[in-house]
Parts: C-alpha cells; sequence; structure tokens
C-alpha cells in the first residue's frame, strides 16, 4: 500500500508534528480493535489533512468515509470557529467507535456524524449547505466518480477535494487488474475524469496509497 521506502516513512513520520493524544489513543484503538485497520489514515497523510484544513480554514467540510473518525478529527483541526465537519458513512458499528473518540477531542461539537448511504446523505446534505470548502472522499471506490459529480458543483471556488488511495496499490497501472478488477477499473477512469475536468487543478501525490488533490478554480 505504502510506496515510500520504510526508512524514509519513518524519517518523515519522525520529522512531522506529532498526533495530539486522542488521535494517538484512537489510531491505537483502531489497530487493536477494528478490522481492516490500514484504512485509518494515520500519522503523516492525518498531518497532511490536517494542514490543508489549517490553510483553508473551511466552515462546510464533507467527509466521506467515516471509518473510525481518524479523518474527520484531523479535517476539523484547522475549521473556523462556526466550521463543521459532516461525516457519512454506512457502517453502524465503527461509527460508534467514530462517536466515542469524536466526544474525546476537542472537536465533538463541530463533527456531525451521518450515518446512511453515501450518495443519499451527499444529496441531503448538498440541500442544507451553502457550498463545501474542503471534500475528503474515502468510501466505496466503485463510486469515486458519483461523489465527484454530486460535490463538484457544490464546491466554492477556491476550494479543495481530496481523494484518496487513486494509486490502490499500483494496480491502476497493471493491464490485467484493469480487465478484471471493477474497483481498479473505476478508480482509474476517475483519475482520467479528473485529469479531463478543465474546472480544476489537480496534482496525484503518492502519499500512502496516493491522494488525488483538486482545487476548484
Amino acid at each position: 500500500m505504502e510506496f515510500i521506502d520504510p526508512k524514509i516513512q519513518h524519517y518523515a513520520e519522525t520529522h512531522t508534528v506529532h498526533e495530539p493524544a486522542y488521535l494517538l489513543e484512537l489510531n491505537r484503538y483502531t489497530h487493536t480493535n477494528v478490522l481492516m485497520p490500514r484504512m485509518l489514515s494515520g500519522h503523516l497523510q492525518g498531518r497532511f489533512l490536517s494542514m490543508c484544513s489549517r490553510m483553508l480554514q473551511p466552515q462546510y467540510v464533507l467527509d466521506i468515509g467515516t471509518y473510525t473518525g481518524y479523518s474527520a478529527l484531523c479535517l476539523a483541526e484547522g475549521l473556523s470557529p462556526e466550521g463543521v465537519v459532516y461525516t457519512i458513512d454506512n457502517n453502524a458499528e465503527v461509527t460508534e467507535v467514530a462517536k466515542r473518540f469524536i466526544n474525546k477531542s476537542p472537536f465533538q461539537h463541530q463533527v456531525s456524524l451521518e450515518l446512511g448511504d453515501a450518495i443519499t446523505e451527499i444529496k441531503r446534505l448538498n440541500g442544507m449547505v451553502p457550498h463545501w470548502d474542503l471534500i475528503w472522499i474515502d468510501a466505496d471506490k466503485a463510486e469515486y466518480m458519483t461523489y465527484y459529480d454530486l460535490c463538484i458543483d457544490k464546491l466554492r471556488k477556491g476550494g479543495v477535494l481530496m481523494a484518496d488511495n487513486v494509486l490502490w496499490s499500483g494496480k491502476v497501472m497493471d493491464e490485467k487488474a484493469l480487465d478484471k478488477d471493477l474497483d481498479t477499473k473505476k478508480l482509474h477512469e476517475f483519475n482520467m475524469k479528473v485529469m479531463n475536468d478543465e474546472r480544476v487543478f489537480n496534482v496525484l501525490m503518492p502519499i500512502r496509497d496516493g491522494i488525488m488533490m483538486i482545487q476548484k478554480i
């Protein structure tokens, strides 16, 4: 999943600001008690999300794919005083874990947990907020293009949308995987869709499993 030499990864993490204590606890809990802990953003990627949020100081953030709440809490760190992170997941069990750790954090009143189908919840939230300032997509890989289409018009000019796992362990470059695996095929199509969208400025960064960073222009 990681494309950087482990020693370089360790050096980068050693020279990156530490996770807050509540995130470190969540990180450890997830790896000990929850299935598929690799889904958690982790230290380096989490600090990257926090920095993006701090630079934008967003009021309306959409987090598609809560899992245990790590990414939502990272994104909350840069919120404006009245800002809110709306985070969506369809798994009630992991959402309960997220709720517990969000309530331990300084952002318990600024993170809104939305339990349900992502497409349905995005449509509902689009009707509630005036715009999105920052969006993080890390959910059903086959639906990335659908999420993008639902969100991009609602993203304000200058706002940022980021999508995780866009390198998909390198399979997006593997012709056999593109032919046989739906998620791989859809992620590659998503990457091409973004590249051909004249409304955005994008950079695909090889952080962990690949992040597509997109700014509305």
